[in-house]
């Protein structure tokens, strides 16, 4: 019995090891200040959408309050939000971004 109970500890393990990585999504929150425009352009620069593309999101984000920009793993996710962040700060909006576990 001792064998047997071994083989499921190292079968366990293995399993653990293959189980694929959380992964986030990235948010962009409404705000009444951050200027349409802008939000466009962050989504095109930071998350490599299209014109489009981002308008959708941006449009989600005004009426529904929050816009999924893509979906990453957690240190992808972490950078493009901290990124979103800075670049909002710098050009003096206050636009939010968060990233949640899927």
């Amino acid at each position: 019995m001792g064998i047997k109970h071994e083989n499921n500890t190292v079968l366990e393990k293995q399993a653990q090891k293959l189980k694929p990585p959380s992964m986030y999504q990235v948010v962009l929150l409404n705000d009444d200040y951050t200027p349409m425009e802008f939000v466009v352009a962050v989504i095109q620069e930071h998350f490599n959408k299209d014109r489009e593309t981002a308008m959708q999101i941006m449009l989600k984000v005004h009426v529904e309050g929050r816009g999924v920009c893509g979906v990453y793993t957690k240190d992808v996710a972490l950078t493009k939000v901290e990124l979103v962040l800075t670049h909002a700060k710098h050009a003096g909006h206050p636009l939010q971004c968060v990233m949640e576990e899927v």
